[in-house]
């Protein structure tokens, strides 16, 4: 019952209704903060003193201004009167909701109703807090108003339902609390002394026992008040108009405004009422169950959700451990080939040296001895080896001339890491989109003729050479689909449409290579295109404002072009696999703005269906 609590609060104090009233537009007020709110309109603005003074205004314009609705100029839900003439005479302040309401310093005059129901200044006018719709009172004031008594008396119960917890009445010394009420004894009990004094045996046994909080709302009860009708006031409701639908006395039938309306007895509209009033609950039950059903697979989603994230922060990590790994590879591999040849130049440098050791020995000998006979003194025994000693001095010569001096190895490595296609791959590392994909160009790996703009979703080019630009993400699996509508297009240029890997040559027409798979077009008719071989000259071609669309079905690997949402040519190629990414090839002639996201084209979601 907690949850009902809202709806036995005045929306203007906050507090339960007291002596709750119902608005035209069927909300509640409490009689006293309805007098709270009241605003008084001036005597010149009123409906009576604009016909006295002959304002132009019609009776019609007028009519129904006591028992309707207005709304301000700006529709803002309240009354606006800041238009008038002349100010309210009364003192007043602004409540809450920025209406005028009376001081309530200032005492009502002196009668001999309740304050609430005290008479209020002429032409006063209430703004309803809830809806924002105002109404102007007649002469009977908040009398006229209606008393809502069932709200009164579920707010009872209420209060009663949340009291506090009662006592045993048997009990001699510290009462317990009670289990039970007996309707017939009128007692409370609690378990000891219903077993004591109230047997479930016997006379006693026919006794009905509820449980304590029924039984003080049954025993508390005050009797039905009964409504009087708001025009009689000492007459009590006894019919029911059909047409105003409101309940009303036997004099308002007889010589009120309700005596030629439609009218039914107030017991059976009461019982048509409340079935009616149980068939909505229904209903509304059945959508209370939805919501709370609903609810539970919100929580679960939640549930879920986090249990994928971690899930999928785990698989991350793992696929970037494992990249981690490859690449601690590599680089243990590439680290052995130049070990390899660190090790390589080592052994020729030392084997030069060692070479050269030798040589330099021998030749700083025979340079030695050759001086230990240029000192001999005997002319004859010098002659017989001086031509011997000239051949090999000669000879020895010689072969320090042949490169020997020159070394055999260079101190640079002659190896050059080229770590440029990972690095690009490494940022291009993204998260492929399983469903509905969500992509712009990508100015990274776009050749640099290419111009962007539109948040990188319009491309055009500088050059009059066909330059490639990528999109951003790359596809591997499932079924994609965007378009590029043609923007500009001069002189029948030949731009191409398709898809490509990431190192695909970016100087060139796409399709070129053997890294691209295009549709290249012009203003008549369009060919397939791959590694250079074009094939399936189709007629139909391309204008400004054009749209090209392009189908990548990694499920079946095909690749299918469409001009303006017709497929154009047979499937262009088959047995596409691997890592594509969207790519365009133009030059400072066409301009293609792209459009991602977009759902499969119905009529091939159906012949893949039926495939």
């Amino acid at each position: 019952m907690e949850e009902m609590e809202e709806e036995l609060k005045c929306p203007v104090c906050g507090s339960f209704y007291r002596e709750p009233i119902i608005l035209p537009c069927s909300h509640n007020l409490c009689q006293a903060c309805a007098r709270n709110i009241l605003v008084q309109t001036p005597e010149s603005e009123s409906p009576q003193s604009r016909r006295a003074s002959g304002s132009g205004v019609s009776d019609y314009d007028y009519l129904d201004l006591d028992k309707m609705s207005l709304y301000s100029e700006a529709d803002s839900g309240y009354g606006s009167y800041g238009g008038f003439a002349s100010a309210p005479t009364t003192p007043c302040q602004r409540s809450p909701n920025g209406v005028r309401v009376f001081p309530p310093a200032m005492p009502p005059p002196a009668t001999h109703l309740s304050p609430a129901l005290a008479s209020v200044p002429r032409n006063s006018c209430i703004t309803c807090p809830q809806c924002h719709r105002s109404l102007i009172l007649d002469d009977r004031g908040l009398r006229g108003f209606p008393k809502n008594r069932v709200l009164e008396g579920v707010i009872d119960r209420y209060q009663q339902s949340k009291a506090a917890a009662l006592k045993c009445q048997l009990c001699e010394k510290a009462p317990k609390e009670a289990t039970v009420m007996c309707e017939q004894c009128d007692v409370f009990y609690c378990d000891p002394c219903r077993l004591r004094c109230h047997p479930p045996r016997g006379p006693l046994a026919k006794h009905r026992l509820v449980p304590p909080a029924q039984g003080r709302v049954s025993r508390r009860l005050s009797p039905r008040k009964v409504s009087t009708c708001t025009d009689h006031e000492l007459e009590n409701h006894s019919m029911y108009c059909v047409q105003c639908k409101m309940p009303v006395c036997y004099q308002c039938l007889e010589e009120g405004k309700h005596s030629s309306h439609e009218v039914k007895a107030l017991g059976a509209m009461w019982k048509l009422h409340k079935s009616q009033l149980s068939q909505a609950l229904n209903g509304l039950s059945d959508r209370a169950k939805e919501a709370k059903e609903f609810l539970v697979q919100l929580r679960n989603m939640v549930q879920q959700i986090q249990e994928n994230s971690v899930e999928f922060e785990a698989c991350l990590v793992a696929q970037c451990d494992a990249l981690i790994d490859a690449l601690n590879r590599r680089k243990a591999q590439l680290l052995a080939r130049v070990n390899k040849e660190h090790e390589h130049k080592l052994k020729v440098v030392r084997d030069q040296i060692s070479h050269c050791t030798v040589k330099l020995r021998q030749t700083t000998g025979l340079m030695e001895y050759c001086l230990e006979v240029i000192k001999e003194n005997d002319p004859s025994g010098f002659l017989q080896i001086s031509d011997a000693l000239i051949r090999r001095v000669h000879l020895t010569e010689d072969q320090w001339g042949k490169g020997t001096l020159t070394p055999r190895m260079t101190t640079d490595f002659d190896l050059s890491l080229d770590n440029s296609p990972l690095l690009q791959s490494i940022h291009q590392l993204d998260f492929m989109q399983m469903k509905v994909a969500w992509f712009a160009f990508d100015p990274g790996s776009a050749h640099s003729d290419i111009i962007f703009s539109n948040d990188n979703l319009t491309v055009t080019c500088s050059s009059y050479d066909d330059r490639v630009v990528l999109g951003k993400t790359g596809f591997s699996k499932g079924v994609h689909y965007w378009e590029l509508t043609v923007d500009r297009y001069d002189n029948h240029p030949d731009p191409a449409f398709g898809v490509a890997r990431i190192d695909v040559m970016k100087d060139v027409m796409l399709g070129k290579d053997d890294k691209a798979w295009a549709m290249y077009v012009d203003n008549n008719r369009s060919w397939f295109m791959h590694n250079n071989s074009h094939t399936n000259r189709t007629e139909g071609g391309i204008t400004k404002g054009a749209t090209v669309g392009v189908l990548l079905d990694l499920n079946r690997k095909t690749l299918t072009f469409f001009i303006n949402d017709e497929q154009q040519g047979p499937i262009a190629f088959e047995n596409v696999e691997g890592l594509f990414f969207p790519a365009v090839s133009l030059n400072r002639n066409v301009q293609v703005t792209l459009h991602t996201g977009l759902p499969v084209p119905d009529f091939y979601s159906s012949r893949a269906s039926i495939a």
